[in-house]
């Protein structure tokens, strides 16, 4: 303690030596002229630190302050470049470069006003400068291009925005003003990646900037990562607790966090209406939030196809995907209802747009699949002509072919007009083909599996249905549709299990 006490002492006995004024003034040049040297070999900190002992020596000079302040703008500086300049001009009024560079550091951080204002000044001082002409016209580009954009930020027109801040940006580099609000107009493009990078930059420098700290909220709101948006957001309004964008955007963010978390928990416990009626209400909250409100879409058409409502599902998966075209799991939804309701081509192109984007075993299959039945759909459906499920037992196909047979045999309806006896016959030929096929294990498997029947050797060009019919029914004499009059249905009604019964001969 008591050698830091004489350390003390002694540094306070040792008086800087004091210079008269015109050493100082010879002093300050030397220093000045040092400075110019750096600034000419564009070391600009070296330039910096001896304009500044040049003030040191001589604060009232104007030029001194004018050459630190153009090496601030070098350096990027602008704020501090702008102290420099202004401090320039206030010592001497006269100083057209002080007046220029002040113009110029408020140009550059986006105060095109007060840039014409000192452009001005410099004109009125030198009428002719080209400098201050382009200056002033520059500046008020900046203004026009700042109300341009405001415009068309209320229409929502935001890439025009981004372009006019593109522009604006040019003359004013060190405006954190226009690179939020165009990083804001990415984020609302879907841009974020851009966005982000923008409002990094400025946390960079500046931790506590509370529009840059909502930007990147916004980013990762609008990317589904509600979480960590929120923490942006809440930081946000500590910097700035009237941040009113900040705020609802907040809101926003934790109203739609909820209501998709308790969507989500009543459908794990298969309460699909209290689900669905809170996927809708979620979807009420942010239309902006793309990529969230599509997987609320598709959540709902989860919901949607569970209800059996299946071309709403289909409805809300198309809104999914409109939303964000590369939403897979939406096409997947909306392909397995299409297969549901046997539209078989639209399911076959969302599964080859799943497999584009991931080709894996299981889309691959899927596609393949679809395929298969949008191949067996062009085909007869002959399960649908004898009017028996897919899982029909061979009786039960046996009784199927029976009573379609004796509906559609022509004897039948040799008494109706030439128009039905046309569309009767070729039912009766379809029935028998049905037959011949279903009631063949090894040509039904065939079938069933999409294989092409001509591969057979079966021609059903060449097919006879009466042939079918005899060998089932029996040969001649074996049955008749004359038995009891031409037309049976008068004795023992449409029915052709009845019709067979008094139809067989004795």
């Amino acid at each position: 303690m008591a050698a830091a006490a004489e350390c003390d002492v002694v540094m306070a006995a040792t008086e800087p030596e004091l210079l008269d004024d015109e050493e100082a003034k010879r002093e300050a040049e030397c220093f000045k002229e040092q400075g110019n040297a750096y600034y000419a070999k564009k070391d600009y900190n070296e330039a910096y630190n001896y304009y500044t002992k040049a003030i040191d020596m001589c604060p009232k000079n104007a030029s001194y302050y004018g050459n630190r302040a153009a090496t601030l703008m070098m350096l990027g500086r602008f704020r501090e470049a702008l102290g420099d300049a202004q401090q320039s001009v206030r010592l001497d009024d006269s100083f057209v470069r002080g007046h220029l560079r002040e113009g110029k550091c408020h140009l550059s951080l986006g105060n095109a006003m007060a840039a014409c204002r000192s452009f001005q000044r410099a004109l009125e001082l030198d009428h002719k400068n080209a400098q201050a002409q382009q200056e002033f016209k520059n500046a008020n580009a900046v203004m026009e291009y700042e109300k341009i954009a405001e415009m068309d930020f209320e229409k929502r027109d935001f890439r025009k925005v981004v372009f006019c801040m593109d522009r604006a940006l040019e003359f004013a580099p060190a405006c954190h003003r226009f690179k939020i609000l165009k990083a804001e107009c990415l984020a609302m493009l879907g841009r974020y990646p851009e966005a982000q990078s923008v409002a990094s930059d400025i946390l960079r420098m500046d931790s506590t900037n509370a529009d840059a700290l909502y930007v990147r909220g916004l980013c990762l709101y609008y990317e589904d990562c509600i979480e960590k948006a929120v923490q942006f957001f809440v930081q946000a309004l500590r910097m700035a607790p009237d941040h009113e964008k900040a705020c609802i955007a907040c809101r926003n963010a934790k109203a739609l966090k909820a209501k998709k978390e308790d969507g989500n928990k009543a459908f794990k416990e298969g309460n699909y209406k209290l689900a669905y009626e809170l996927y809708t209400e979620a979807l009420g909250i942010d239309p902006n939030n793309i990529k969230t409100n599509a997987k609320l879409y598709c959540n709902r058409g989860t919901v949607n196809s569970k209800l059996r409502k299946l071309d709403d599902a289909i409805e809300d998966c198309t809104h999914a995907v409109k939303l964000d075209d590369t939403y897979i799991k939406a096409y997947l939804r909306r392909a397995q209802c299409y297969m549901d309701t046997e539209q078989y081509e639209e399911a076959v192109r969302d599964y080859e747009k799943v497999y584009q984007t991931e080709k894996t075993k299981e889309h691959k299959q899927l596609l393949k699949n679809a395929q298969l039945e949008l191949k067996k759909s062009k085909r007869k459906d002959y399960y649908k002509i004898l009017g028996v499920d897919k899982n029909a037992s061979e009786d039960e196909i046996k009784k199927a072919y029976r009573k379609r047979a004796l509906m559609h045999h022509p004897d039948r309806h040799s008494g109706a007009s030439a128009e039905v006896q046309k569309e009767e016959e070729k039912k009766f030929k379809e029935v028998g083909e049905a037959f011949t096929i279903l009631s063949d294990p090894k040509k039904k498997t065939r079938y069933d599996s999409g294989q092409d029947l001509d591969e057979e050797g079966m021609n059903m060009g060449d097919f006879d249905a009466n042939n079918i019919f005899k060998a089932f029914f029996g040969g001649p004499g074996g049955f008749s549709f004359e038995a009891h009059g031409p037309d049976l249905s008068h004795q023992c009604g449409t029915d052709p299990d009845t019709v067979l019964k008094f139809s067989k001969l004795t």
